[in-house]
């Protein structure tokens, strides 16, 4: 837990692939720690083929039997599906000419933002990526597994005032502004 606070929770992404697949296993994450999925982590991207929504999009009813049985990863079939319904709704921005990455950061302002309140469990904003994701055909995308996800990738800074991370973070959000 420590390296992955250290060197990837709260550092802003813009890779819209990798965007999507971290989406994807904080979906997983629903109702579990997020330690389980972590340490599963590495499964999960053998299972779902890093994370490739194209490869991920063509699986079918065989391909979700043999999930099933992979003890490596959160054996659940909601959310295995909600993860290959999630490559076809990426998919289908792409066709439209939605750059994933492109409506997430313009969703959120563009930047970073640094939270200096209380860290909340949701906010406006992720009801607001909720319902947008909703509406492209995402699931398992609720406000609170989306405002954790917005943490994780760095779309909301909540690293503590006294952390390390955060002071690197706003450095690294404002070196990315210029």
């Amino acid at each position: 837990m420590q390296a992955y606070h250290d060197e990837e929770w709260g550092i802003p992404e813009y890779d819209s692939r990798k965007l999507w697949g971290k989406l994807m296993l904080d979906g997983f994450q629903a109702g579990l720690s997020w330690s389980i999925i972590l340490k599963k982590r590495e499964a999960f991207r053998k299972a779902f083929k890093q994370f490739d929504p194209k490869a991920v999009a063509r699986f079918g009813e065989k391909d979700i039997l043999r999930l099933l049985e992979n003890p490596g990863i959160v054996r659940s079939r909601a959310k295995i599906e909600a993860t290959i319904g999630g490559a076809r709704a990426y998919l289908k921005m792409q066709e439209e000419g939605e750059d994933f990455s492109t409506f997430v950061w313009n969703l959120a302002g563009g930047k970073p933002i640094q939270n200096t309140g209380s860290v909340p469990t949701k906010t406006p904003l992720s009801e607001t990526f909720s319902k947008e994701l909703k509406k492209r055909g995402f699931k398992f995308v609720g406000p609170v597994i989306v405002y954790a996800w917005m943490q994780a990738v760095g779309i909301v800074d909540d690293h503590a005032p006294h952390c390390f991370r955060r002071r690197t973070s706003t450095k690294r959000t404002k070196a990315a502004s210029k």
